[in-house]
């Protein structure tokens, strides 16, 4: 079998994250061979729920809940050693074991990066991404510095405790110019990591070389992104992102494949928006309103437990996700959380300095001035099981008019209806 034959489909964000990739992730990965992280850390969540039980990801993709296909954490991620092993150990006492590959080339976050991101976030004050202080921007720093360890570095400890007595005393110094103190032990890290590379060694290898052989045999290869197209280094609301790239476009240099042609790139768009973290937000709600919307959503975050802002859908960013990712198609989650409502705003463009802007600026003083113009579409009643089983048709008019518009204005198509967070309350269309 050819390469041009290979079933290789992605699924991104379309927001600023939490759209429900996880359960999509989860909802197409039965018919993979691999399912690949490729960039980002555990400030990702991905929560699934399969058969009532629900299940917290934050590093291994969301396909590793089926037996089949083997689950890979690419070159592209971050990784902090214990909060894989944790998270390894927290799928086994729940009857998963991981089939499981790490890539060798992935590099690791230290403890001293989670005190840098800690120092740095509150040195950048309103110009702070709001971040999760789990080192995840120190870690790419280190990274791009060139003095970053890697995943293969624990299986080779002279190596390992050279690359960190540089990296060590470069952090700290920094830490310590910001005024921030530490305990920080480089003969405890060395130890204790070294260990944690033992328990890691079976998951460890170049997994580069296993995706490239899968794409020539022909097999299904799933791409689970991580966060949203908001939060992406480049073209999101900078510097209120994330510290890589979130965009499909990122798949090759975070997997060390080239894939040629993606048969299907899936954006992921909630019905509302939610975001955890520190920016401008032009469709934001506030007081019962947010209230409402937020229990009724359960907007927390999977990884942090913050609330999460909320606002109405915002289409200038759903548009940006489908021209940078080259979307191929939307999945629309969480319907079922806008019933109940009269009216619901969507907002489809800016009034920024009165002019009518369509397309996500990239001045941060225009975004900041960024005031939503909205098209009040009207609202739907409860929606009901049965509505399910008998498919999109059976949906009620008002929220098939919402769905066509949104469709109208970004000009791409809705393939899949989520109405619930198992994997059987979907709708394909």
């Amino acid at each position: 079998m050819s390469q041009t034959s290979s079933k290789i489909t992605a699924i991104v964000g379309a927001q600023w994250g939490d759209e429900g990739k996880g359960k999509i992730t989860d909802f197409f990965a039965g018919e993979a061979d691999y399912v690949v992280r490729f960039h980002g850390g555990n400030n990702a969540g991905h929560t699934v729920i399969v058969n009532g039980e629900t299940y917290k990801l934050h590093l291994i993709p969301s396909g590793v809940l089926y037996d089949h296909p083997t689950s890979i954490i690419g070159n592209g991620v971050v990784i902090d050693p214990a909060a894989l092993i944790k998270e390894i150990k927290y799928l086994q006492a729940k009857g998963v074991d991981p089939k499981l590959k790490v890539s060798d080339r992935a590099h690791i976050i230290l403890p001293y990066h989670i005190e840098m991101d800690i120092a740095l976030t509150q040195y950048q004050g309103n110009l702070a991404a709001g971040s999760t202080k789990r080192g995840i921007a120190p870690v790419y720093g280190d990274k791009m510095y060139r003095h970053g360890i890697r995943m293969i570095d624990l299986l080779e400890p002279e190596v390992f405790k050279e690359k960190l007595e540089k990296a060590f005393n470069f952090n700290l110094t920094i830490i310590k110019a910001f005024g921030h103190s530490s305990n920080l032990n480089k003969d405890k890290i060395y130890n204790e990591y070294v260990k944690f590379g033992e328990f890691l060694a079976p998951y460890i290898s170049d997994v580069s070389v296993d995706l490239y052989n899968s794409y020539q045999k022909g097999e299904s290869i799933l791409f689970e992104g991580a966060q949203g197209i908001s939060l992406d280094v480049d073209h999101g609301v900078y510097p209120h992102t994330t510290s890589s790239n979130t965009v499909a476009g990122h798949i090759s240099s975070g997997t060390g494949v080239t894939f040629g042609e993606i048969n299907r790139i899936i954006g992921v768009t909630k019905a509302y928006l939610s975001r955890v973290g520190q920016s401008p937000l032009p469709s934001e709600l506030d007081g019962i309103e947010a209230e409402t919307l937020r229990d009724k959503g359960r907007e927390y975050g999977t990884t942090t437990g913050r609330p999460r802002r909320v606002g109405w859908l915002d289409l200038v960013q759903v548009r940006q996700a489908v021209r940078t990712n080259g979307l191929t198609e939307i999945v629309l989650t969480k319907l079922d959380i806008l019933s109940g409502f009269e009216e619901i705003p969507v907002c489809y463009a800016y009034k920024i300095k009165n002019k009518i802007i369509t397309e996500m600026p990239a001045s941060l003083s225009d975004f900041r001035n960024a005031k939503p113009i909205y098209k009040n579409l009207k609202g739907w009643g409860e929606l009901t099981p049965d509505m399910i089983e008998k498919g999109f048709s059976a949906l009620p008019q008002t929220l098939r008019d919402y769905v066509k518009y949104i469709e109208d204005q970004i000009n791409c198509k809705i393939t899949i209806i989520s109405m619930g967070p198992q994997r059987h309350e979907t709708i394909l269309r």
